[in-house]
């Protein structure tokens, strides 16, 4: 938990460190339009509610059907989650819905794995077409950074591979065979077939059509709810949809390393490419720490509004269970 605290926190210090502060007042007060970042978030909001729909769907055919509300304030509650533990919210969503609707966590776990499954094949198919599109700019950017795919794949040698394939082997080799002895092993096997029949919902699928609206809406809200905010400033206002579309690419990858709402590796890499677009450093840090930090709010204001709604909703079942058993 504290790891990923620590890490962003060192990258956010090392970009920041001679950083003027002072100037935020007045580039919040009257350097931008908040027009355009008020628009913005109806469209980060709508991500989030496709994203509960979209999973509400996919429960279906493993036989679990909570109510779509539920589902919706789960993900709110999900993602203000993971600004304090990276990643947490995943399981935070799938034990709302066992706590509220009697979803069957195993399974909704499943479904988890596959939604993720389906969106990073979008990325990488969003990844390749603006890698075709930019290829020159993110030819610089891996030259500015010092990140080479084939300095990576050189630094393992042909045994190297070998030995961490064996490695790798003999982990899962050691915990099947522990498993086999100890007590709950039924109990990890039949948790594993739930999470397996949940993975393996999406074969079942009713409605494609409205599956695919869902997932292609959840990217292209988010897209524009990060595009709309060039509008807020001068210096980035005229850079367009490419540069809108490769920062985007390249702040979305930069999220996996595990930091709260990828403050810091997001803050550099969308900051290092907006440079390549003629953005001045100072400008291009002002404009990922606004844009992130108020993003970031929103998605606090969301958890809070999914977690005052799920208390509410806990307490109206409650009620009519109780109306029922007094008939």
């Amino acid at each position: 938990m504290l790891l990923p605290l620590l890490l962003g926190g060192a990258i956010l210090y090392w970009m920041y460190r001679d950083f003027d502060f002072r100037r935020i007042e007045n580039i919040l007060l009257d350097g931008m339009n908040w027009t355009w970042m008020l628009l913005s978030f109806p469209f980060g909001i709508l991500a989030q509610t496709f994203r509960g729909w979209r999973w509400r769907q996919t429960l279906d055919p493993v036989g679990e059907h909570p109510r779509m509300a539920t589902c919706v304030n789960s993900i709110f509650l999900s993602y203000a989650s993971s600004l304090v533990v990276p990643r947490i919210g995943e399981f935070t969503r799938c034990g709302v819905l066992k706590r509220y609707d009697g979803i069957s966590f195993p399974k909704a776990l499943g479904t988890v794995v596959t939604e993720r499954a389906i969106d990073t094949l979008l990325m990488l198919i969003m990844t390749g077409l603006t890698l075709l599109l930019q290829m020159k700019v993110f030819t610089t950017f891996f030259l500015r950074t010092g990140t080479s795919i084939d300095t990576l794949l050189g630094s393992f040698s042909a045994t190297g591979y070998l030995v961490t394939f064996i490695c790798g082997m003999a982990v899962l080799l050691l915990g099947y065979l522990l498993l086999r002895k100890l007590s709950f092993y039924d109990k990890v096997k039949a948790t594993l077939s739930g999470i397996w029949q949940g993975v393996m919902s999406l074969k079942n699928i009713q409605h494609i059509p409205l599956f695919v609206f869902y997932t292609l809406g959840i990217w292209v809200c988010y897209f524009l709810h990060y595009y709309l905010t060039f509008f807020c400033f001068d210096f980035t206002a005229h850079l367009g949809f490419n540069c809108a579309l490769v920062t985007f690419i390249v702040g979305s990858i930069a999220v996996i390393v595990p930091t709260p709402n990828g403050a810091g590796p997001w803050h550099f890499a969308v900051k290092t490419m907006l440079m390549l677009y003629g953005v001045s450093d100072v400008n291009a840090l002002y404009f990922v720490l606004i844009v992130h930090t108020v993003q970031t709010m929103l998605v606090i204001i969301l958890g809070i509004y999914g977690w005052l709604a799920l208390a509410f909703t806990r307490k109206l079942s409650a009620r009519k269970e109780a109306a029922a058993t007094l008939v």
